[in-house]
């Protein structure tokens, strides 16, 4: 979800202040946002600066454990354009704020994101070679835990079992099996949460003909 302040709007920043470079830019606005942003209760995850048409795009991607609600949005919208109209970070030219929570495509890298993927199917590369798959069981600042897919308690190098060895998951019919393993974030590189798609068999009544 994404909200552009103004409408789609554009700001213009002070005509006395030096043009930024692109990297300057996003070092300025992420001093100048992240304290208001933290205070807010999210976490500011991504500042960008685009060009678009004679424009600038700014984007502005926040999360919080509760996920982002539009009402959020808006709200980081408001405080960001009031901060960015009192500042001459941006420059002389206009721009486009646009404020927005993390796609499904957001690199799992930090102990927060893994956190707030639990529940959902993930790809991670190894450390020490090749990748699994499995759904994220619960994360905190050194660990985390996934019910990994196709792997037996021998399978593995990596990982720790959790209490008393792996656990193999409950495996419905047809289901594939998984086994539950702890890692360090040392051991995982940057996961990759997976779009899953509801099979049409499941979703059709028990009375619908085929």
């Amino acid at each position: 979800m994404s909200v552009e302040s103004g409408e789609g709007r554009a700001h213009r920043g002070h005509d006395d202040a030096p043009a930024a470079g692109r990297a300057a830019a996003v070092d300025g606005l992420t001093r100048l946002l992240a304290p208001a942003v933290n205070a807010a209760g999210f976490d500011l995850e991504e500042v960008d600066v685009r060009p678009a048409g004679r424009r600038r795009l700014v984007k502005i991607v926040v999360d919080a454990d509760g996920g982002v609600s539009l009402d959020d949005v808006a709200l980081i919208s408001q405080t960001a354009s009031e901060l960015l109209d009192g500042s001459d970070v941006m420059g002389a030219g206009p721009y486009v704020l646009e404020v927005t929570s993390p796609g499904v495509d957001r690199p799992l890298t930090e102990p927060r994101h893994w956190r707030r993927a639990a529940g959902r199917l993930v790809v991670a590369p190894l450390a020490e070679g090749g990748q699994i798959e499995g759904r994220v069981v619960s994360a905190d600042d050194a660990t985390v835990v996934i019910d990994v897919v196709g792997q037996g308690p021998g399978d593995h190098k990596g990982g720790k079992g959790g209490k008393g060895g792996p656990k193999g998951g409950k495996a419905g019919k047809g289901a594939p099996k998984t086994t539950r393993r702890r890692f360090d974030l040392g051991e995982l590189g940057r996961g990759r949460v997976q779009v899953e798609f509801r099979q049409a068999e499941e979703s059709r009544s028990p009375a619908e003909p085929e």
